[in-house]
């Protein structure tokens, strides 16, 4: 596996493969990798003929007051991890080389970052992930670039990024891992002391009590929220956000007459954890 630094490498490297035919396919992480990042790398392997995983804690799209300074960085582990997953360029640049001096273009996506993190976080998180994805594209021109669903809101982001775009990129959204407790698997997991961990699992077990009054034919989203709402007042978490999304377009629903997100952000602990699942009721047809 290569460790590359910069934009010009990086694009010699897919050029060399584009003129032998490869497909290429791109992972983008901010590395602190686990197996949810792993299982990305996996399905990238599997299906690309040359794989890029960028490691870049994008500055961007963190707030002032979030956690940028202490966001896990070890790059020496995730280059082992990758390497050992078949990957054969990471990607490991410095921020002035992914927003040199007078960088001043932002992208910014209407309506569907105006809700859930958009709104908990601020206007500034998914345009700073837009803006890094686009830049990723065009620096590594992916046939395929992969994400992890537990990021819901972020797949729909960057799909509506490619299309409107005409990025000629297949976004493909990886089902969530999850530790054997439930937990969503999140590198923000080792902010959790032993209580905030135990604590933590509440999340999946909200949505899990959410689906199974969904699965008893519970429609109305007050009932389907009320049941996942229990289950975290028990564990004695406030969410930033316990809400039902249109699936492909997060706008409110009041009941769930096709596909639905059901999404949760709270903080637990020194931690702010996101997790969701997909409700279904075409599959009732």
């Amino acid at each position: 596996m290569k460790i590359l630094r910069t934009i010009a490498e990086v694009r010699a490297a897919v050029s060399a493969a584009r003129r032998e035919s490869q497909s290429v396919g791109l992972v983008p992480t901010m590395g602190a990798f686990h197996e949810g990042h792993l299982s990305l790398m996996r399905r990238a392997r599997a299906q690309n003929d040359l794989v890029v995983v960028s490691l870049f804690v994008n500055p961007t799209q963190f707030g002032a007051n979030e956690d940028l300074g202490a966001y896990p960085r070890d790059e020496v582990r995730d280059a082992a991890l990758a390497e050992a997953e078949g990957v054969d360029i990471l990607l490991a640049p410095a921020a002035s080389e992914i927003y040199p001096d007078g960088f001043a273009t932002n992208i910014h996506v209407a309506g569907l970052t105006d809700v859930l993190d958009g709104a908990a976080r601020g206007p500034h998180h998914f345009d700073g992930v837009a803006t890094v994805v686009t830049k990723l594209f065009g620096i590594v021109r992916p046939d395929v670039a992969y994400f992890g669903q537990k990021d819901a809101q972020q797949v729909l982001v960057v799909r509506r990024v490619a299309r409107d775009l005409d990025l000629d990129v297949r976004i493909e959204a990886c089902p969530i891992v999850r530790e054997a407790d439930g937990l969503a698997m999140s590198s923000r997991n080792v902010y959790l002391d032993a209580d905030a961990r135990s604590r933590a699992t509440a999340l999946n077990r909200a949505l899990d009590a959410a689906a199974s009054v969904f699965a008893a034919g519970e429609r109305d989203s007050d009932g389907i929220l009320s049941a996942a709402r229990r289950v975290l007042a028990d564990a004695g978490i406030t969410p930033d956000y316990l809400e039902l999304r249109d699936a492909s377009t997060l706008e409110s629903v009041d009941r769930v007459e096709g596909d639905a997100l059901l999404a949760v952000a709270a903080r637990v602990g020194a931690a702010r954890l996101i997790d969701n699942h997909t409700l279904s009721a075409t599959k009732d047809a």
